[in-house]
């Protein structure tokens, strides 16, 4: 049982931001269908892995799971004023990209021993299309350390958000979640590959399906 959820700050911040700005702009600008959002446990720590393609991923994700979700975060946006304390405090964390970040791994562990979800990219970084081609392990290693309970999310049409630069397309937007994988058992790296692939096929089959 974790000793606490989400720090109070992080979800009145969470909530203003997903009821004014974010939940408005899926449904709405990307006319956003969601699918599976039952499927989530509303409690509890929770590793939620999923297909990456645009810079608007976390929150869509986090807005539809209907629970805060924790994020790690490219360490350059921590040395931006306001941006560093605001991000914070929504529970977002900073890696290293390209390295193995022991500090990012301690910090997902310990915001899963307090309750949080903390989402993950499965590949890591965006792909071109949003299919999953070369799936890391981090995730599933992270899931076993801390005994959490994997779901795998799909995000279709997001590639198109940012295609012609700054201002975001009004593109089609679906949201597929998947079904809850148990908790790895085991840091054995032959075991890790199973549910790393296991994850990546749900979220690419969740893919293939569409709108």
């Amino acid at each position: 049982m974790s000793r606490h959820r989400e720090p109070f700050a992080s979800l009145l911040l969470y909530r203003a931001l997903k009821y004014s700005v974010v939940n408005p702009m899926l449904r709405v600008y990307f006319q956003g269908h969601v699918y599976g959002a039952e499927n989530v446990p509303i409690s509890g720590p929770l590793v939620i892995v999923s297909n990456h393609a645009s810079n608007f991923d976390p929150p869509i994700v986090s807005n539809c799971v209907r629970r805060p979700v924790s994020y790690m975060a490219k360490e350059e946006l921590f040395k931006i004023p306001i941006l560093k304390q605001a991000i914070e405090l929504y529970g977002a964390y900073p890696v290293q990209r390209g390295t193995s970040d022991r500090n990012a791994i301690r910090k997902a562990l310990e915001h899963l021993e307090q309750g949080w979800a903390v989402g993950l990219f499965l590949q890591g970084t965006r792909t071109p299309d949003g299919r999953i081609t070369d799936p890391k392990r981090g995730a599933a290693l992270i899931a076993a350390k801390a005994k959490a309970p994997m779901i795998p999310v799909c995000l279709w049409g997001t590639q198109e958000i940012e295609r012609k630069g700054g201002v975001p397309q009004r593109v089609p937007v679906t949201v597929r979640i998947g079904e809850v994988i148990p908790a790895p058992t085991s840091t054995n790296k032959e075991d890790l590959e199973i549910i790393t692939q296991k994850c990546a096929i749900a979220i690419n089959k969740l893919h293939d399906l569409g709108r």
